[in-house]
Order: structure tokens, then C-alpha cells, then sequence
């Protein structure tokens, strides 16, 4: 079974930036879809960023364009988090998948995801 543990996560002013990594199996970065969706109170579940791990396209929501940037390091999956809004407040998840549409399946029910990392946004 695919075990992914997230970190980094904190509570930031607006306008800092935090970057959250992912941990996961070499398989699973060799093979999956991989991302992040996150999940504030009394919102639903938004995919916010992925990238195909055998080509590294990555794919961003519009609300988080031009702010965060996914990427691979070293069997590791970070999210760079730049120009943080109170909006972006949120419990995060890394997540995998099979389906080759990567953001899309972040926004769904992922196959897998870690335990989450919690953002918080204060002005």
C-alpha cells in the first residue's frame, strides 16, 4: 500500500511563504500521479497542484497560479507556497493516483493520501 507522510506545514503571516514536502515510495514516484488538494472548514475538497512523476508536467488551480510551484527533489514532493492569502488556510494533503488526468483526481477522492499538514494564513 502507498504511504505518503507530508511536513512543513505552520502558521504564517500573509504574504510569507512555506514550503510543504511529501515523502513517499520510489514505485510510487516512479509510476503515480502526484499532488496536493487541501480542505478548509466549510469548504470543499480542492486539488490545488500535480505533476506526472514520469514526465513532470505539473498542473496548478487557478486560485494558486503564479503563487505555488510543485516539484520533485530527491524522492521527495514539495509545494512551494509563495505570497500566502488567508484564503489558502487549509489542512493539505499529498496525494497519488493512477489516473493520468493528476489534478483532476487530486479534486476527486484520491487513491491515496497522508495524514495531512495544517497551513494557517493570519493578516
Amino acid at each position: 500500500q502507498v504511504k505518503l507522510t507530508e511536513s512543513g506545514g505552520d502558521s504564517v503571516q500573509a504574504g510569507g511563504s512555506l514550503r510543504l514536502s511529501c515523502s513517499a515510495s520510489r514505485s510510487t514516484f516512479s509510476n503515480y500521479c502526484m499532488g496536493w488538494f487541501r480542505q478548509a472548514p466549510g469548504k470543499e475538497r480542492e486539488g490545488i497542484a500535480s505533476i506526472l512523476c514520469v514526465s513532470g508536467n505539473p498542473s496548478y488551480a487557478d486560485p494558486v497560479k503564479g503563487r505555488f510551484t510543485i516539484s520533485r527533489d530527491d524522492s521527495k514532493l514539495n509545494l512551494q507556497m509563495n505570497n500566502l492569502k488567508p484564503e489558502d488556510a487549509a489542512m493539505n494533503y499529498c496525494a497519488a493516483d493512477l489516473n493520468p488526468n493528476c489534478l483532476r483526481a487530486m479534486t476527486a477522492t484520491p487513491s491515496w493520501w497522508g495524514q495531512g499538514t495544517e497551513v494557517t494564513v493570519f493578516s
